[in-house]
């Protein structure tokens, strides 16, 4: 049965406000092994939130820093042998030390390396994945593979095979979309923030997995679920509030930065749009309560 605090808006969004909070007072580390594409925006991303970022992989580093790392983030966009290895080190190296990590299967399905490697690191446990519809899918061996970083199934669609894929290994499984789903198979939370500007500048997927990362290595007692959720609550309020006056996919960049930072806990429980409803395949609605 859902969680009786899943089906209260307005007790998810305290926790959000909350987590935002523990995420400045304590300044998580987050590694990220991102790709070569998003890692100044990634970094930029997490020392707006607040976080500590650390852009370590390399083999024989990788592995040792997930031990001492808050938070953990692999992305699959851009995997050099090298940092496939390094990925390997860092999943097995969180697993171990029980450090929160995040997998980010970007483009998976469509392109095979990068797919081998995202079902070999699931054996590592990773405590939430972020990805669009088509990676969900592609991970959960239900489809074929999107076009690169682009889905091109819905959200809606991928609703059944993260609620399965969740429940077989027992972690949150977060599908991006123009209302995200998050579930960790027993539940299921919409969050309704966020702004299409997000879809046309480099790196506004991928960085959401490090704001993930953060949000989790400051969770303490809150859920996954409700961490995961959160983050993407706060990421998608950022994206609205940049997106209020800027040009373009450019200005639009700059101002996301500034409004991540500024962005103040109390502000982040006013405006989140969330709501959670039992686990099953959920119709598009519109919006999140």
């Amino acid at each position: 049965m859902t969680d009786r605090v899943l089906q209260q808006p307005d007790r998810l969004a305290d926790t959000t406000g909350a987590l935002l909070a523990e995420v400045r007072s304590n300044g998580p580390l987050v590694q990220c092994i991102t790709n070569i594409v998003v890692a100044n925006f990634t970094a930029n991303t997490l020392l707006a939130l607040g976080a500590a970022p650390a852009m370590v992989d390399i083999t024989g580093e990788a592995g040792l820093f997930a031990g001492v790392a808050d938070g953990v983030l692999i992305n699959l966009g851009t995997p050099s042998a090298e940092q496939r290895e390094a990925m390997r080190e860092a999943a097995a190296g969180a697993n171990q030390a029980g450090t929160p990590w995040v997998l980010d299967p970007v483009a998976i399905g469509a392109l095979p390396v990068r797919t081998d490697l995202a079902v070999d690191l699931i054996r590592f446990h990773p405590t939430a994945v972020r990805g669009n519809a088509s990676e969900i899918l592609a991970l959960a061996g239900a489809s074929s593979g999107g076009r690169g970083v682009d889905a091109t199934d819905s959200t809606y669609t991928a609703a059944t095979a993260a609620i399965t894929f969740a429940r077989e290994h027992d972690n949150v499984i977060a599908v991006s979309g123009p209302e995200d789903l998050i579930t960790d198979g027993k539940a299921m939370v919409r969050v309704a923030n966020g702004d299409a500007l997000l879809t046309r500048m480099t790196g506004g997927g991928c960085a959401l997995g490090s704001v993930i990362a953060a949000v989790l290595a400051v969770r303490g007692q809150i859920s996954t679920l409700d961490a995961t959720a959160s983050a993407h609550v706060i990421y998608g309020i950022a994206a609205e509030r940049a997106a209020r006056g800027a040009a373009g996919p450019g200005s639009f960049a700059v101002r996301f930065l500034d409004a991540l930072a500024s962005l103040s806990p109390e502000e982040a429980v006013e405006a989140a749009r969330v709501r959670a409803e039992h686990a099953s395949t959920p119709e598009p609605n519109g919006a999140g309560a």
